[in-house]
């Protein structure tokens, strides 16, 4: 018992210091990263390949740096690799050289909060990102959030932040 009100009584003492992240109360922090959705011609922020007989997309410059570098390529294909100049003519390049059912997909990069993750400190969510780092890209971070209209937590986080531990007549007579 006394580990935990000393566990409740330190995590106190974190709410009340640590960033708000210019976010109302009552708040948590989860994870926040970035990932490449399908989108419009319009809206495209890049192109990547689709190349079935892989079975796997890939970041279409990437791929053909990759594909030059590591792949046994005939003198006509690098030669013909010098003439690509945009993504339709590089899609033509793959059709003859590689996989003619390769597809291209247009990209935009999307902001989003990981599911199942949920700290009540700033601090716990840069530790859950720092010991799980191979889950997420590199622009992983920490995202503070309000639980809007959630009135239980509101009072469970205001208990937390405010509640006088000295007061516990338990914790006065050791």
């Amino acid at each position: 018992m006394n580990l935990d009100i000393q566990f409740l009584i330190e995590h106190q003492q974190e709410l009340k210091t640590q960033d708000h992240d210019s976010q109302a109360a009552p708040r948590f922090w989860s994870v926040g990263d970035y990932k490449w959705i399908r989108t419009s011609e319009d809206d495209a922020e890049r192109y990547s390949v689709y190349i079935p007989e892989d079975g796997e997309s890939y970041e279409l410059e990437s791929y053909l740096k990759d594909i030059k570098e590591n792949k046994e390529l005939s003198s006509e294909a690098l030669e013909a690799m010098e003439d690509i100049e945009c993504e339709v003519s590089a899609l033509d390049w793959i059709h003859e050289y590689v996989d003619s059912g390769a597809d291209l997909i247009t990209e935009t990069e999307v902001h989003y909060i990981c599911q199942n993750t949920m700290f009540l400190t700033k601090a716990e969510a840069k530790q859950h990102i720092k010991q799980n780092h191979y889950h997420y890209t590199k622009k992983v971070h920490t995202y503070a959030m309000t639980a809007w209209r959630a009135p239980k937590v509101e009072r469970l986080l205001k208990i937390l932040e405010t509640f006088d531990w000295s007061s516990i007549t338990y914790l006065n007579k050791r």
